[in-house]
């Protein structure tokens, strides 16, 4: 591995993606635009981002890439007509963490003629990928000799196709005039990781994104949202594009080094097969405590059920769909700096990340704890977002949020048409609801805030959708 010096990395990471703002360029703001009976465009893009070989997956602690099952994609769109132009993108990486998740969005922005704050980039989840955080990368290539965390060239080569995808795109965006949405019921894939729990309500075993003990398989979902939303956008009575939204983890099996967009993929890509000229784009919502174990044994041939089953909802979702003139388009950005956990110590985390004795998951992991506690001193915040239409809201959301903040956005507005994507900025990782902190189980000990996240986030959410 070649050894870079802080003063290299730093260097390099500026080239590739321009990420590293100044401190001063930093304000916390409460924005909302709305355009009253819009003249909209929009411009839909793709690009491949299928690491090459050899690239770290999941943060460097798996089996790295040593070929392909099917390729992963940046999809997105950008909406023009409603003030400066909207990016709203879906990324096939488990995350894009703190500077990685920023030089996403400028990048983006950059191409689209717009203020980093009107874009907004979701990760789909899926662990056969990169998992990139630039400043873990700085962290652990400083070491010497650990994997790497995202390879900065790769990095580099990824935001220079979203900027010529976008370029692209826009010269042949088409009118806008209607929006519709709906939903429709998935069954047999989500179910809640944190069902098995002791007579104090303390997690006991972990349900994961697969599951070979039948006694954890037997038991009951727990709380899910079992619909899977559609937004559709048209011209008319012809359909641009479609954007899904559901809540599970997206892995039917992982850690083999094969790349997949895993079974929400390709469901994806059947549909996008069968209406070549519709854009579809799959989100995934606030998964943080759900998966398909309750459904998954983690044998190959579950891959491509759970594919269909999540295809079966799509379409069951489509076949409700009733486009409606838009009436106003808004946007909407509240921004957070969630509180870290109290455990954490930067001298700590230096000498845990630095023990050649500890493993490489034990070293690589804490490099994202060290990463978000030195964003926090610098008070960098997240930026979460909400595009509405008539009485159609989406809701960008950061991390590994719970569940029950995908309901409780619903509560807020429960008249109203909700879309939740989680999986924004992945800093924080894990985001639980503060009544499951006592609780304990793995996603509260990967949580890198404390309780009054919860908080912070349901303020900017009432912030976002609130009429």
């Amino acid at each position: 591995m070649n050894h870079f010096s802080r003063r290299d990395f730093l260097a390099a990471s500026l080239a590739a993606g321009g990420s590293a703002l100044s401190l001063e360029q930093w304000a916390f703001a409460n924005s909302e635009e709305t355009t009253q009976n819009p003249n909209l465009q929009i411009a839909p893009f793709r690009f491949d981002v299928s690491p090459p070989k050899g690239h770290s997956l999941c943060g460097g602690w798996i089996k790295p890439v040593v070929g392909y099952d099917d390729s992963l994609e940046a999809i997105g769109y950008v909406l023009l007509g409603a003030g400066k132009p909207i990016v709203v993108c879906a990324v096939d990486w488990t995350g894009l963490l703190n500077d990685a998740h920023i030089a996403w969005r400028k990048a983006l922005a950059d191409a689209a003629g717009t203020s980093i704050d009107r874009v907004a980039v979701q990760c789909v989840h899926q662990h056969n990928a990169p998992f990139a955080c630039l400043n873990a990368e700085q962290i652990v290539l400083e070491q010497g000799d650990l994997p790497h965390i995202v390879e900065l060239d790769f990095f580099s080569e990824c935001l220079d196709k979203a900027r010529k995808a976008v370029a692209k795109a826009i010269p042949k965006s088409q009118p806008v005039t209607h929006v519709a949405h709906s939903q429709g019921k998935v069954d047999k894939v989500a179910s809640n990781r944190r069902i098995d729990r002791d007579k104090n309500g303390k997690i006991v075993r972990m349900r994961g994104s697969s599951c070979k003990d039948e006694r954890l398989r037997s038991l009951t979902e727990g709380t899910i949202d079992p619909f899977l939303k559609t937004i559709a956008f048209y011209n008319k009575d012809k359909k641009l594009v479609s954007c899904h939204y559901y809540a599970t983890h997206p892995m039917s099996y992982y850690g083999d080094g094969r790349v997949s967009s895993d079974f929400t993929g390709i469901a994806r890509k059947q549909r996008q097969q069968e209406e070549p000229g519709c854009t579809h784009i799959y989100f995934t919502g606030c998964a943080g405590n759900i998966s398909a174990g309750k459904y998954n044994d983690g044998s190959k041939p579950l891959r491509a059920i759970l594919a269909r089953r999540i295809y079966d909802g799509i379409i069951a979702s489509e076949k409700q769909l009733q486009p409606e003139p838009i009436g106003h388009v808004t946007w909407k950005t509240h921004d957070i700096l969630p509180p870290v956990r109290d455990t954490f110590n930067e001298q700590e985390l230096k000498k845990t990340i630095s023990n050649k004795a500890n493993s490489v998951v034990n070293r690589n992991r804490p490099s994202y704890m060290l990463a978000w506690l030195q964003r926090l001193q610098k008070k960098v915040p997240i930026t979460l977002s909400s595009l509405q239409m008539n009485d159609i809201k989406t809701l960008h959301l950061p991390a590994e949020s719970f569940i029950e903040y995908q309901i409780r956005a619903q509560s807020i507005q429960p008249d109203q048409f909700i879309a939740t994507a989680a999986y924004g900025d992945g800093g924080p990782w894990y985001i639980p609801v503060a009544e499951e902190y006592p609780a304990g189980g793995y996603e509260v000990s990967v949580a890198f805030c404390d309780p009054k996240v919860d908080a912070v986030i349901t303020q900017g959410m009432k912030s976002l959708l609130d009429s």
